[in-house]
């Protein structure tokens, strides 16, 4: 049935360019958050969606094969939430027609990428739907066409360039060694193998396409520029969900199911992914543009995702996994609550904002829950998949990183309260006292999104069952 993923968003960009133009127009964005929907229940509610059954025969006739498997739901279900988050936010910001149906165009092809990228068995298919994200994601930033925009998107169009380079010319190697692309193939050449050197040298360059794309450091320079310059609803986009597709699912789907867990990969990962939470902390500490230090921040906990892979056990993955999925909504809600600041306020900067909580209660709510996930406070759900990601490490015998991972929670603790206090609490400033609460379109999402923060970490118990167990399993527990 998830077939329906990859076709409906594909029929979708057709439908939307047939020559109806002014009904299409009125129509882009509910046949987009239609698609989206049906994507969250088919993840939530399988036995409910017997119509994806019509489609899955459609699917075998375009020859598709795909494995869904627990990671990838997971995967599929915060593609649908972020992306449905990134159409309201872009809804309410925008009321010009033409730009609201090209988004909802662009919308589809990124979404049809990325339910591929975490659908597919076979890593040149893999390589094909991340350059449909990528290419998308392009156009997504510059999609104001301003300056900056397209000086954020150009960084990104090198780096990731770099990263196509280096992936096609792992997936080359792979096919030499094991004369196939599946991932079980590629997997059991690699072991029996005698060119070690070419084998070293392909995964070596695959892991580092995936740092890159990932946004982790020391390939993490094209992060800021392009989140805090693409418009609010590519911002959400791209740090709630883009990145953890193209970067951090494929790093992980590849490492698993090809590369295998041994000592070379755990420490390379373990020292990326440790590196990336510190230099992300240290930087995002000295930010005084909301967006920025939303970016940087970003990079910080990309590293948390990364160091719980690196332990190569069940228990570290299945804190990793929580963890990316944690990030995509509290980093999502962060992203609409800068989005409602900056459309209410006209600025981000936190040094010409103060008090705003009694003028946007709801934006100062949710925007503290999503601060306090994310530093791993509890009861919330950044502070289960953190606990989750220290004691893995800490068990492993890497307890150098494991208070690393604890004291760089300290460090954004800090930052977000910062942003609290420059942001929402203090003392109105004269020039916002017409500020109101932000629109339907900013509040509506946020809510949402910090209604599943704060489920989730209260129904830790009942989710962790049903979540834990499923990825133990498909990752060889």
């Amino acid at each position: 049935m998830y077939s329906s993923l990859i076709l409906l968003p594909f029929f979708g960009v057709i439908v939307l360019n047939l020559p109806f133009r002014a009904l299409m127009k009125k129509c882009a964005f509910w046949l987009c958050l239609s698609i989206v929907l049906f994507q969250i229940c088919l993840i939530l509610f399988p036995q409910i969606c017997c119509f994806s059954d019509k489609l899955d025969a459609l699917g075998s006739f375009f020859k598709f094969d795909f494995a869904v498997d627990s990671l990838s739901r997971v995967m599929l279900f915060c593609i649908g939430i972020v992306l449905f988050t990134a159409l309201f936010v872009q809804r309410n910001n925008c009321e010009d027609e033409d730009k609201i149906f090209n988004f909802a165009n662009v919308s589809l092809l990124i979404l049809c990428g990325m339910n591929g990228v975490v659908m597919v068995k076979d890593i040149f298919s893999l390589y094909v739907f991340l350059e449909i994200t990528a290419v998308s994601s392009f156009i997504l930033i510059a999609f104001n066409k301003e300056s900056v925009a397209f000086e954020g998107a150009f960084k990104y169009i090198i780096l990731s360039a770099v990263a196509t380079v280096l992936m096609l010319a792992a997936i080359a190697l792979f096919l030499v060694i094991s004369g196939d692309t599946g991932f079980s193939a590629i997997s059991s050449a690699l072991k029996v193998s005698q060119g070690r050197f070419f084998i070293g040298f392909a995964v070596g360059i695959f892991l580092c396409a995936c740092f890159i794309k990932s946004g982790l450091v020391p390939f993490h320079g094209w992060v800021p520029d392009a989140y805090s310059s693409a418009p609010a609803s590519v911002s959400v986009l791209l740090a709630g969900v883009v990145t953890k597709t193209v970067g951090i699912y494929t790093l992980i789907r590849i490492v698993n199911s090809i590369f295998g867990f041994g000592d070379p990969i755990k420490h390379l990962l373990l020292a990326v992914g440790a590196i990336s939470i510190v230099v992300g902390a240290l930087a995002a500490l000295g930010q005084k543009d909301i967006k920025r230090m939303l970016a940087y921040s970003s990079i910080s906990q990309v590293g948390y995702i990364v160091i719980g892979l690196g332990t190569g056990t069940a228990l570290g993955l299945t804190g990793a996994i929580f963890h990316l999925f944690n990030h995509s909504i509290f980093k999502s809600l962060l992203f609409v609550n800068s989005a409602a600041v900056e459309s209410e306020t006209g600025t981000r900067d936190m040094d010409k904002l103060s008090g705003l909580a009694k003028k946007m209660p709801l934006t100062g709510i949710t925007s503290i829950l999503g601060s306090l996930s994310c530093a791993g406070i509890p009861p919330l759900a950044g502070f289960w998949s953190k606990l989750i990601i220290i004691i893995a490490l800490w068990v492993s015998g890497f307890r150098g990183y494991a208070i690393i991972a604890v004291l760089a929670s300290v460090l954004t603790l800090a930052y977000f309260l910062s942003w609290q206090r420059s942001v929402f609490f203090g003392i109105l400033k004269e020039d916002l006292a017409n500020v109101k609460e932000a629109g339907f379109g900013l509040v509506f999402p946020a809510l949402i999104l910090a209604v599943i923060i704060v489920g989730v970490g209260i129904f830790f118990p009942l989710f962790i069952n049903s979540f834990a167990l499923p990825i133990e399993n498909i990752l060889g527990g």
